[in-house]
């Protein structure tokens, strides 16, 4: 529902002095600007939340008579994304102050510029959620866009962090580790594996029917999340001595399984490849046997990636690189919101609201989503 708000400010002249005074315009993020910070707020969560790209927004509002361009919708989330940007880097930097983070990245295409035609650019997503050992820090993901899924990325995104990277196989994320290692870093990372990646490979054999080796293993990694089911929450030596006793011994009859099915079949079969891919990151993927942190799979941030794929399918590209960074930065923020259970279109709102009136950066914490109360005075 849209509505017009009429701000009236009287002017007054006294006698004997000179000029006029007027009442002070209410403060907005678009200044001078028709939107209210609610308007902006709607549209960003339409589009970065909710999947609804800017031409789909603009023929909707068209049928309520509200005329509002795309492209006059773009510049003011631009501005958005300028004014957001400190508060989505706070939360990388509250990402890595966690122990434990998981890491994926996801393409993007970006429309370049002058040639009508898109780049393939990429969105890293770095998550924390302490949850699932007991932890009591407030869950939170972190975008960032670049034009590159290059390591550079994400040796640069994961400055100063220090514990343990729960990631897919990508190498970019093993050369980190590696690096770190080598030059005797303080910051030193460690790898922990992603069994769902490792499930899909062999669940792919299963389906097709041309590995009896693909079923077993199917069946017998069941028992796996089935332990994870009943130790999810507990603190982490809990969760470890758990499974010291069940999936310890689980998990060493399907390596053994799988070392002993290698030499059964074509080096070049796409058996070989998914038990190829188990074996050079047996380390990794055993990691969370020994370490109540460690979750056994990194579907935490592929939970908060998901989104933006849908979004990204949506919308087709970004439109820019400044697009796509303001992309980073406000779905960053939406998604946490989504993640502390807050519902992102009163969020915004709020904070928008906040930061149109001056609000101190020293009291950056207190905008975080987790800090969230609705009834809270602007």
């Amino acid at each position: 529902k849209f509505r017009v708000i009429v701000t009236r400010r009287p002017k007054y002249a006294f006698r004997g002095s000179d000029g006029v005074v007027q009442a002070l315009a209410p403060a907005h993020i678009i200044e001078g600007g028709l939107p209210t910070e609610r308007l902006l707020a709607y549209i960003a969560v339409s589009k970065y939340a909710d999947g609804l790209p800017l031409y789909r927004q603009e023929a909707i509002y068209l049928r309520d008579g509200v005329e509002i361009s795309r492209s006059l919708m773009a510049q003011w989330m631009g501005h958005l994304g300028f004014e957001l940007q400190m508060l989505a880097d706070y939360i990388l930097e509250r990402v890595k102050e966690g122990e434990r983070i998981f890491a994926d990245e996801t393409t993007l295409p970006t429309l370049a510029p002058g040639s009508g035609k898109t780049t393939k650019a990429w969105l890293w997503a770095y998550a924390r959620d302490d949850r699932p050992y007991g932890g009591t820090s407030p869950p939170m993901v972190a975008y960032r866009f670049e034009d590159s899924r290059g390591a550079d990325c994400v040796t640069r995104h994961l400055s100063g962090f220090t514990g343990i990277l729960q990631v897919d196989g990508y190498s970019a994320y093993t050369n980190l580790a590696k690096t770190r290692a080598k030059t005797g870093s303080n910051e030193t990372v460690q790898l922990a594996g992603c069994w769902a990646h490792l499930r899909r490979k062999f669940y792919d054999l299963h389906i097709s029917g041309v590995s009896q080796a693909a079923t077993d293993t199917v069946l017998a990694m069941t028992e796996l999340w089935r332990i994870e089911d009943e130790v999810r929450g507990k603190d982490a030596d809990s969760r470890a001595a758990r499974r010291q006793e069940k999936s310890s011994t689980t998990a060493a009859s399907l390596f053994e399984l799988w070392e002993k099915e290698l030499g059964k079949v074509s080096g070049k079969s796409k058996t070989a490849e998914a038990i190829s891919y188990a074996l050079t990151r047996r380390e990794a993927l055993e990691r969370f046997l020994t370490d109540g942190r460690i979750e056994i799979d990194s579907n935490i941030v592929e939970r908060a990636i998901r989104p933006q794929t849908i979004t990204r399918k949506n919308s087709l590209f970004a439109g820019s690189e400044g697009g796509g960074r303001t992309w980073a930065a406000v779905a960053t923020l939406l998604q946490t919101c989504k993640m502390n259970g807050v519902d992102p279109l009163d969020w915004l709102s709020q904070t928008l609201t906040r930061i149109a009136q001056g609000w101190p950066a020293s009291e950056i914490e207190a905008l975080m989503p987790w800090n969230f109360r609705s009834d809270a005075v602007s």
